[in-house]
């Protein structure tokens, strides 16, 4: 009897949307507010500079995926270039990116919710989860439905904040923190204000700004067109990054000085609340949330893709590969929503620090999984000439970019160590490496030793 797959019923609306809700997220529209303290106007140089790095792994990735037609995830392709141990750990390193990504955006639904009412982060947070739970266990189209429409509603705010921002800059308005103008780039201490090291801490909550944008990847395996859908989606990406990320930060900064904004509060929601708008706050305020939600609902769509492949790969438990009669993986998007829980719970206990804890170990292992992309594609040149001479995707200046992208990665690491707040959760993350590195022969032996009892039988 055949066993059932995923069904590709994500059309090309569904997966151009699925790029830009994976490039617009909580790391914009909360952890912005953050960086911004941390480096001033000169974020937007953070921006454009992760921007283009991410966009190069994308491009990696995309002719990898589409180099092989069997390739469904990540861990597919470390599996053929750097052998099954780094297949496990990175398919699992993925899984544990979006689960900390998750945590931390329900943590924010939280923060959300209390811009309107005075109650526990963490009852919202569940709540969420409960919700999109309920919604993920139909088909998957419900998912590409529900984010088509979370992103649309983020792409319009955008695009609204931006023809506001100009408007006013025409205008001359002036807000209760001064006038609209370009010279609030530079006249508050100017573009570096906090120097080099204040621009260079930046970084962290910048490359958690990212994450996400892989997830058109992600969803190869239930995409009805990849060969023309997922070239489309990543080479609108640097257009989007220029637009979405550098536009919406500029007109914020021109607004508002950036000494205005609070690192607690959402930039976004801050600058409608200095302006002078409560109305236009709390809608923005409502998007945002939204947008949380929706980065949550692709952190549960991934867990669960992620795990169901890693049960496929026989580097999991096979009930992780088990379809419902949707054909989801019931049983995968049940314990990753369970372990998602886990940010609730730390909202509760340190809901100060929680954030900054969860995005700081979320963007070390993104950088991980970008970095295994990298040097997958390092050596499908060297090993694969056959495949790369044929490619109709072929990603430009490589193997260069690699190198140069995958010394960046290190360079954000090394400052990450230098950095206060992010330190702790530096150091703590390794351990998650060793532990995969020791529980795979681990596993290897159980697999054996089964093996040799059924040849027994």
């Amino acid at each position: 009897m055949a066993q059932p797959e995923l069904k590709r019923e994500l059309a090309n609306r569904h997966v151009q949307l699925i790029a830009i809700g994976g490039t617009i997220g909580t790391g914009l529209f909360l952890g912005s507010g953050k960086a911004i303290q941390q480096a001033g106007p000169s974020i937007m140089f953070t921006y454009i500079i992760v921007g283009i790095a991410v966009f190069f792994v994308m491009r990696a990735l995309g002719e990898l995926l589409l180099s092989k037609a069997g390739y469904q995830s990540f861990t597919d392709i470390a599996e053929d270039y750097l052998g099954s141990r780094a297949a496990f750990i990175t398919g699992w390193t993925y899984w544990f990116c979006w689960i900390m990504t998750a945590m931390a955006d329900v943590i924010a639904v939280g923060v959300y919710v209390q811009y309107w009412f005075d109650i526990p982060q963490w009852v919202p947070a569940i709540f969420c989860l409960i919700i999109l739970l309920g919604l993920n266990l139909l088909t998957v189209k419900n998912f590409g439905e529900l984010e088509f429409w979370f992103a649309l509603i983020k792409v319009i705010t955008i695009l609204a904040l931006i023809g506001i921002g100009v408007i006013f800059l025409i205008m001359g308005f002036k807000t209760d923190a001064g006038s609209v103008t370009v010279t609030n780039l530079w006249k508050h201490g100017g573009v570096f204000p906090n120097g080099i090291s204040g621009f260079l801490f930046s970084f962290q909550m910048v490359v958690f700004a990212y994450v996400g944008v892989e997830l058109v990847g992600v969803s190869a395996a239930e995409t009805s067109n990849p060969e023309k859908n997922i070239p489309s989606a990543i080479n609108k990406i640097p257009l989007r990054i220029l637009f979405f990320y550098v536009g919406a930060l500029f007109v914020l900064l021109c607004i508002n000085p950036w000494t205005e904004l609070s690192p607690a509060e959402s930039p976004f929601v801050k600058t409608f609340t200095l302006v002078g708008i409560p109305v236009a706050a709390g809608i923005i305020n409502f998007v945002v949330l939204t947008s949380a939600a929706s980065a949550c609902n692709s952190g549960m769509f991934s867990t669960s893709r992620i795990l169901y492949n890693l049960s496929k790969n026989k580097q999991a438990s096979s009930q992780f590969a088990k379809l419902n009669r949707n054909h989801v993986p019931g049983n995968s998007l049940f314990i990753s929503t369970l372990v998602i829980s886990v940010g609730a719970l730390l909202s509760k206990l340190i809901p100060e620090q929680a954030f900054g804890i969860v995005t700081t170990i979320s963007a070390i292992c993104f950088i991980w999984v970008w970095g295994v992309v990298l040097v997958c594609h390092i050596r499908y040149k060297k090993t694969r000439p056959e495949l790369q001479a044929k490619s109709k995707f072929k990603a430009p200046f490589t193997p260069f970019i690699n190198y140069a992208v995958l010394a960046l990665f290190a360079a954000i690491l090394i400052i990450m160590l230098f950095a206060k707040e992010t330190r702790p959760a530096l150091l703590f993350t390794p351990l998650w490496f060793v532990l995969l590195f020791l529980l795979y022969p681990n596993r290897s032996k159980r697999e054996k030793s089964s093996s040799v009892a059924t040849n027994i039988k």
